[in-house]
């Protein structure tokens, strides 16, 4: 559906339809949803939580014990608005974790190798990227009680449809919500290869919300950015094939 607007309402007219790299991406979104992301969920999700009441076992405390409230105990749409915004807001943390932390910039690099913006560009990350994310998420919703798989899946595919929306070849920043929605006009410099010095770590990390930059100082939009180039400094020496790009961070050669 959305690949259906990029073709109906196209921000850059002159970007085909079958963009540079649109079937590498194509072939990340269904390996990094369909194969990688489920694995990950159930086998990381499940030794995160084992860790983590084995390390509050040490204390002689339960993870029952810590929680601080459970959304059960709330109206649904209130639990569901609080699961979604921790989500997002650690979510938007590990996000800038992965641009300052060197280390971690390596795995991101595969993301920010897209040079031509499009919806499938979303799922186009390492394996890594789900490990960092899943791992961080775990801790702050395991202190809320209540959570069950539709919780999950509602929040998980509302963030999902934003995030194609944000990478597509789309003119949009839905007017007042582009303050609290991110959006592909904001999103594009996110992708900005050159940006101001202050702002060398990158800018917008905002996945789902873009009320996170608001408020903490991160949001850039100069201008329109429908034409800036897109990319990272040294991009051009960066692995074009899936299998080069998924080891990219493993080489030896790798430089800071």
């Amino acid at each position: 559906m959305v690949w259906g607007l990029e073709v109906l309402f196209p921000w850059r007219k002159n970007q085909k339809i079958f963009r540079k790299d649109f079937w590498l991406d194509t072939f990340y979104m269904f390996f990094n949803f369909f194969l990688l992301n489920l694995i990950v969920f159930i086998a990381l999700s499940n030794t995160v939580a084992l860790l983590f009441d084995n390390f509050l076992s040490l204390f002689g405390v339960s993870l029952e014990s810590v929680q601080l409230f459970d959304v059960d105990a709330l109206p649904y749409g209130v639990g569901l608005l609080i699961f979604f915004l921790i989500s997002d807001f650690t979510q938007w943390n590990v996000h800038r974790l992965l641009h300052r932390v060197p280390f971690l910039w390596n795995f991101h690099k595969l993301h920010h190798s897209v040079k031509e913006m499009g919806f499938a560009a979303h799922l186009r990350y390492h394996w890594m990227e789900p490990v960092v994310y899943k791992s961080a998420l775990y801790i702050p919703i395991a202190l809320i009680g209540g959570f069950d798989a539709a919780d999950v899946a509602i929040v998980h595919f509302f963030a999902l449809s934003v995030g194609h929306l944000n990478h597509a070849n789309l003119g949009w920043d839905y007017g007042p919500f582009k303050y609290i929605f991110n959006n592909p006009k904001m999103h594009i410099w996110h992708h900005a290869k050159v940006l101001p010095k202050h702002v060398k770590y990158g800018v917008n990390y905002g996945l789902t919300l873009s009320i996170w930059d608001y408020l903490f100082g991160t949001n850039h939009i100069p201008e329109d950015g429908r034409d800036i180039e897109l990319g990272f400094d040294g991009d051009e020496r960066f692995p074009k094939d899936f299998i080069k790009q998924e080891f990219y961070p493993l080489t030896k050669t790798q430089t800071k």
